[in-house]
């Protein structure tokens, strides 16, 4: 049993578990929905999969420049999956669903203080379109979810199983087995609507297989192995997602791919700019006007 392989506090963490894998479900993408977009070409007209990849890498740019944190991050990304599996979006107005989407994890997730204003949002993002609209699609957003926000993400599961299996780990071993690296992986993969389709204990438990085989772990191998059962996990559904999580992750490594860009977000803060927006969630406290000609 996995109570054997674990610390003295696996009944919570367990408990913990049980109740996340019972929810998974309940609040996640239509796979037909997201099949639809990944068969799409793209013609203008209709959702695509480079565009919503496109769209979720600025989501993750506006989570890193206000300082939020990869739960919002993973909801907004949980969000946005589920209302394009669901509703037909023309690509005009993906980035207004995106922002929207954006908004409800941030209320969600984030305390209050840091919650930026609309306006603000809408300024650092660089849309054209306006708070009216955003706050429109915002309420299309929660009726057509059934005004379900939180929801089970992959995220969650992540931290529970590396809660699970750490402490089998000793000394110097336990630096190889880093959660912080754990979640850049999950982030390079929600940046890939294919990962969407994969149940979120799916996802996170492959992403914790593939970390322990490359930095070969291998005394955490039971534990996996009682995760997996546990989770009800088949061998073949782990393989073939931990090779995707894999390739993934490579394609992410090299020069080729694109990256969320932070800085593109930076050229619009002016110092005057700076002083002007909400002090409590904006963590950059100056940025001098960068001149044209600077590279």
């Amino acid at each position: 049993m996995i109570e054997t392989l674990v610390t003295s506090n696996a009944q919570d963490l367990l408990c913990q578990l049980n109740s996340l894998l019972e929810l998974e479900l309940k609040c996640q993408p239509k796979a037909c929905g997201l099949r639809l977009i990944e068969s799409t070409h793209d013609n203008g007209l209709r959702m695509t999969t480079k565009l919503r990849d496109f769209e979720v890498k600025d989501l993750l740019s506006l989570t890193q420049f206000f300082g939020f944190s990869t739960e919002t991050f993973s909801l907004s990304v949980n969000l946005l999956d589920r209302f394009l599996s669901k509703m037909k979006v023309q690509p005009k107005h993906l980035g207004c669903v995106g922002l929207a989407c954006f908004y409800l994890a941030v209320k969600a997730i984030e305390e209050e203080r840091n919650v930026p204003l609309a306006t603000d949002l809408l300024r650092i993002s660089q849309y054209k379109f306006t708070v009216f609209d955003m706050m429109r699609m915002e309420k299309i957003v929660l009726e057509k979810l059934g005004w379900k926000v939180k929801a089970t993400t992959a995220l969650h599961l992540l931290h529970l199983y590396h809660s699970l299996v750490f402490d089998n780990l000793t000394g110097e071993r336990k630096k190889l087995f880093s959660q912080e690296r754990l979640v850049t992986h999950l982030k390079a993969c929600h940046c890939r609507l294919g990962f969407s389709k994969a149940k979120p204990s799916v996802l996170a438990l492959s992403i914790l297989a593939l970390e322990i085989q490359e930095q070969k772990l291998f005394e955490l191998l039971d534990a996996l192995e009682c995760l997996q059962n546990h989770s009800n996990i088949s061998s073949r559904d782990l393989h073939c997602w931990k090779e995707m999580v894999g390739k993934c992750l490579a394609e992410y490594a090299s020069s080729k791919c694109s990256k969320p860009n932070v800085q593109k977000l930076k050229w619009i803060v002016s110092g005057r700019t700076a002083r002007q927006l909400k002090h409590s969630y904006y963590r950059i406290a100056h940025l001098p006007t960068i001149p044209e000609s600077g590279s």
